[in-house]
């Protein structure tokens, strides 16, 4: 008994299978759209924020980077944490083996999220976005950059 309720617990607790999906959309460097069941469904990517789009250029290039990495009309696999209080889906997304979240960061794209990075892993987000600091990549380049947490909460 106590060992299939062990398997079950893990069961319960395992996050969600990735399930394929076709981007409609890329609206700015963390939010894609997908159609999912015959609807189209937001999807903010789990564990990073990208820079505003008025962060000028940093938002509009981490959008041009995320089109890059997930086209539209391209198959995307989800896995699902959760859905934000704006009724997103929040998910890291999968394109070709590559974990798209993941890859934004390591590219100086986006940042981590450190507030909402419960269920991603952070061996891999925390070093990649100290590499990219370090090789002053993307948003990185900047003398003193603006996180993008605190430039919404200036405006």
């Amino acid at each position: 008994m106590r060992v299939w309720l062990g398997v079950l617990l893990l069961v319960l607790a395992a996050p969600a299978p990735a399930i394929a999906q076709t981007v409609t959309r890329v609206s700015d460097g963390d939010t894609i759209r997908v159609l999912l069941n015959g609807k189209e469904e937001r999807i903010r990517l789990a564990c990073i924020d990208a820079p505003e789009m008025k962060q000028v250029p940093f938002g509009a290039a981490s959008r041009n980077r995320l089109r890059q990495l997930t086209p539209v009309g391209s198959t995307v696999r989800l896995r699902t944490l959760t859905r934000d209080r704006y009724g997103r889906i929040v998910a890291e997304v999968f394109h070709q083996g590559k974990n798209v979240n993941l890859e934004l960061v390591k590219e100086g794209q986006a940042v981590v999220y450190r507030q909402y990075l419960q269920g991603c892993d952070r061996n891999a987000y925390l070093p990649a976005e100290l590499e990219a600091k370090q090789r002053r990549s993307g948003f990185w380049r900047q003398d003193e950059p603006v996180l993008p947490w605190d430039f919404r909460r200036g405006r």
